[in-house]
């Protein structure tokens, strides 16, 4: 099992990471972590991810204490603590101040992401949530640094950390929650914009959002349409966390379920509405958008209906026709464009 570059310089330095309760935050399970718990064969390991792929590996070894929340809870106290670089810099110091309740003032506070990521800029980003923070080694196009949690940090609170907007698309208006490192945190997006705008009504039945992010197409769907079964899908626990909020705050209710691409979908659907993921961390990645794209044929009804909402150039017309069935561009706007399909 290969490592990625992030693993790799952790690797690198695994003699400096002894530890009896290590905490590793967001970190792939690869080689590494077997490498880990190798050399230290003694130690409990607790991995903490929002990814639900990832967590969903690290269950397959039953020597790691593993954990997929929105928010960390534990009556441990680490004594290190390796954090993954998230995309957001915002959730960096969400995940600080998240695990302060974990920590002491001898806690080792491992952050490593690569060059690309912002990481450069640590120092000035958690200023308010690190200190002695210096960066402890750099190769495989990432940094390592170092630091330990400042001790006066006040008491964590989810409720503390939501970001809310309003939207009003055709005279249809929600209140949108969403935690750091959520797509569209602040706002509303381009491309979800251009869907909701568009939308064909939709009729009775049970509806699911792939890649439900803030929830903020079943909320617009459920208020238009509110005879409609919500359903929303996601892989991160931060956004399913917003999910429920944004439903709540809407008055609305919907199922909201973890899961890897199509890996935890049992039901079928009459309508399925998505603005899919394509990128992951800095690179582009296709892979969970196509996954879902060629089996998502075996969970529709019969006369079910499709809309994806895309980057005009991401070729997943062809993929659609193939898989799912006629496919129709319902309107190219703005360098987004929507697509109809029916089985």
């Amino acid at each position: 099992m290969s490592s990625n570059n992030i693993n790799q310089i952790l690797s690198r330095n695994i003699n400096n990471l002894e530890a009896k309760t290590p905490l590793f935050i967001n970190l792939k399970h690869d080689s590494f972590i077997h490498e880990y718990l190798t050399q230290y064969s003694q130690t409990q390991l607790f991995c903490y991810n929002t990814n639900f792929e990832d967590y969903s590996l690290h269950l397959q070894n039953n020597n790691i204490h593993c954990t997929f929340s929105a928010h960390y809870h534990t009556e441990k106290i680490h004594d290190l603590v390796i954090i993954a670089f998230p995309k957001s810099k915002a959730e960096l110091n969400f995940t600080l101040n998240m695990i302060s309740h974990a920590t002491n003032a001898d806690t080792k506070i491992i952050i490593v992401g690569e060059n690309k990521s912002g990481i450069k800029s640590i120092e000035k980003t958690t200023s308010n949530t690190l200190i002695n923070c210096q960066k402890f080694d750099s190769a495989r196009h990432c940094l390592l640094f170092a630091a330990n949690l400042l001790q006066n940090i006040p008491t964590f609170t989810l409720e503390n950390w939501y970001g809310y907007y309003d939207i009003e698309i055709n005279n249809i208006k929600i209140k949108v929650a969403a935690l750091p490192g959520v797509f569209s945190q602040k706002g509303l997006d381009k491309g979800t914009r251009i869907l909701l705008e568009h939308l064909p009504t939709i009729q009775n039945g049970n509806t699911l959002d792939f890649g439900c992010g803030a929830g903020v197409i079943a909320s617009f769907i459920g208020k238009k349409h509110p005879e409609v079964t919500l359903n929303l899908l996601d892989v991160s626990a931060l956004a399913l966390e917003s999910s429920r909020k944004t439903l709540e705050v809407n008055n609305l209710n919907g199922n909201v379920f973890a899961s890897n691409s199509l890996s935890e979908v049992k039901n079928k659907y009459d309508v399925i509405v998505s603005n899919p993921p394509f990128h992951q961390g800095i690179s582009t990645n296709y892979h969970a958008t196509e996954s879902f794209l060629t089996g998502i044929k075996k969970h529709l009804h019969d006369k079910a209906h499709v809309f994806i909402v895309a980057n005009s150039f991401l070729k997943y017309e062809p993929i659609m026709k193939t898989a799912i069935g006629t496919t129709s561009r319902l309107v190219s706007e703005k360098g987004f464009t929507i697509y109809k399909c029916t089985i």
